[in-house]
């Protein structure tokens, strides 16, 4: 049933990003709102659909380490290029 919901979250993020994409006034603030339900469907696929939520305390402080420091990256670059 967990699997189910996280499913229905993700397919929800997914619509999400479509509206979002679709009214785009300002690109920059678009793209990282994008990114970031990106980022948060790929952080939710790994803890739930790999299992890193029950893996290690390392591998699961690295993959939030991983999503959190890319995303943070690739956010940044809308409004870097932008300037």
């Amino acid at each position: 049933m967990r699997l189910l919901i996280v499913w229905a979250v993700l397919v929800a993020a997914t619509l999400a990003s479509f509206v979002i994409g679709e009214d785009a006034k300002h690109q920059a603030m678009t793209t990282a709102a994008i990114l970031a339900i990106a980022f948060f469907k790929a952080r939710l696929v790994l803890q739930e659909f790999m299992e890193v939520n029950t893996a290690p305390i390392l591998l699961r402080v690295i993959t939030d380490a991983w999503v959190l420091g890319v995303g943070a990256l690739l956010i940044a670059v809308p409004f870097v290029a932008s300037r």
